[in-house]
């Protein structure tokens, strides 16, 4: 129990609090505190206010640290100090823009509250439209991130049908590349879904805190990404918003997962999209989708061209002052070659940036299998160069069938300059009737049958050529198949042409 004393020394504490107190008197500080109740008030008035003794007092009853909030788009990607229970005052204030009512109550006084069963210990992060949470499943004694669609959009149709179509895109891929789902469900009217909750950091912070990376740690984690979007391709998705902060890396595995599928839309479904809307992030977008214009799996392959720029310099490849003047340089500004940036990047690499930015999409790679197995190659050149050549950077599909179609029009104008050629020789042939011949002269022997009275097999200079227009004929038409079939389906293989 503390007692007042007459002998209290305002001066000392305030050498103490600017660190000007000699040792011997701050030992005898620290005993007239024990008693001093006054001292003790003024000493604790002049160093913080009560908030933040609340605050410290709060910290120091929890288990860790307080949770740091923090705006992503990371969907399942904690941050360090979210590993451990918060301080539910704070995590109230960061969620949603300062609330988070949402919850039920819960019995334990480190948790947050109750949603749909799991019991809530903190928040991971806040994207567009809703929040992140780091829940514990009871059931299965388990960590789990479930992302929440914001209150703010849970009322509105159109939201709700694009919530669930995300969940529906991530549950369809299953992937070692893509984020898992472990459920989806509404609770209190509010639509959820169940994800893994991973620790580790995300791609941003990744390159952010080492860029520029190494060229082996590029292709690795590119070879993975194009994987990942393989799977999802395969099922008709379209990611839309791949970007560092949507790749996450496991601190434990050499494994990157792609998370965020909230832009995600089957390739031919854009009910959902509303006019004059953009969806996606324009640092990391593609041309066609920066002009509103359809997009298949390919523009994917622009943004993960766009990703292994930033991870060889440190910054995406377009930027602006506005979002509208780096969609601006997007669509019609080149991008800064690499070689510029970065001396000791092989040209092979360069190469394949450049061919996944070009705005064109027929002239990146076919799809993502096709980067995949190039990015597999180079990297195993890479690591063995002397046993492993270095793959060439194959042409298109369209390159390749503008190359075939240029040379069967070749063939085709060959052909029909020496069938003209030869007609033309057939008619201005001199011909030599027999009732032209003089009346001494003895007329020609009889021809046999099938061959032409007007070219005597004697007479070398009126030689005239047989012709067979079948092999033209067959021409013609495996030409006009390849035409029709072109136009029907451009990204289609050339059928083989007959011998």
């Amino acid at each position: 129990m503390k007692t007042e004393r007459t002998s209290c020394r305002v001066d000392q504490i305030e050498a103490f609090l600017a660190g000007n107190l000699p040792d011997a008197e701050l030992d005898q500080l620290e005993q007239h505190l024990e008693t001093c109740t006054r001292c003790d008030d003024e000493l604790t008035r002049r160093t913080a206010d009560d908030s933040f003794w609340d605050d410290a007092r709060a910290f120091l009853d929890g288990a860790g640290e307080l949770p740091r909030g923090r705006d992503t788009d990371d969907a399942a990607l904690p941050t360090p100090a979210d590993a451990d229970h918060g301080d539910p005052s704070r995590d109230r204030h960061d969620a949603l823009g300062g609330s988070i009512g949402f919850l039920d109550p819960t019995d334990d006084p480190n948790m947050l509250g109750r949603f749909g069963g799991y019991e809530i210990s903190g928040i991971i992060g806040q994207g567009g439209m809703g929040v992140v949470m780091k829940g514990r499943d009871v059931s299965l004694d388990r960590f789990v991130a479930i992302k929440v669609l914001s209150p703010a959009y849970a009322g509105n149709s159109a939201s709700r049908k694009r919530f669930a179509r995300e969940a529906q895109a991530a549950a369809a891929v299953l992937h070692d590349n893509v984020i898992a789902i472990y459920g989806v469900d509404q609770w209190n009217d509010m639509p959820y879904l169940v994800m893994p909750y991973i620790k580790g950091e995300s791609l941003q912070q990744r390159i952010d805190r080492t860029a520029p990376m190494s060229i082996e740690d590029i292709l690795g984690i590119s070879l993975q990404i194009a994987r990942g979007l393989a799977a999802a391709h395969d099922q008709g998705l379209v990611h839309r918003d791949i970007k560092p902060a949507n790749i996450l890396m496991p601190a434990s595995v050499s494994r990157v997962i792609i998370t965020d599928f909230g832009l995600a839309r089957t390739a031919d479904d854009a009910s959902l999209t509303r006019s004059g809307v953009l969806a996606g992030t324009p640092q990391y977008m593609s041309p066609e989708q920066a002009k509103g214009e359809p997009v298949d799996g390919r523009t994917d392959l622009f943004s993960l061209g766009s990703v292994m720029y930033a991870m060889a310099c440190g910054r995406p490849p377009f930027r602006a002052e506005t979002p509208y003047g780096v969609l601006r340089k997007i669509t019609d500004q080149a991008h800064r070659p690499l070689s510029q940036l970065r001396e000791d990047l092989p040209r092979w690499m360069g190469e394949t940036i450049d061919r996944l930015l070009h705005k064109d999409p027929s002239q990146r790679f076919d799809d993502a299998h096709a980067l995949a197995d190039y990015l597999e190659d180079c990297l195993a050149h890479l690591r063995q160069p002397t046993t492993t050549l270095l793959p060439p950077l194959e042409p298109t599909k369209k390159r390749r069938r503008g190359v075939f179609v240029t040379m069967l029009l070749v063939a085709f104008a060959l052909a029909g300059g020496w069938f003209a050629v030869d007609r033309f020789t057939k008619q201005h042939t001199p011909s030599n009737p027999a009732g032209d011949h003089d009346a001494g002269t003895p007329s020609a022997s009889p021809q046999p049958p099938g061959s032409n009275p007007h070219l005597p097999d004697a007479d070398p200079t009126n030689l005239q050529w047989q012709y067979d227009t079948t092999p033209l004929d067959e021409l013609e038409t495996e030409l006009d198949l390849l035409l029709q079939q072109s136009s029907d389906d451009p990204f289609a293989e050339p059928p083989s042409i007959s011998e």
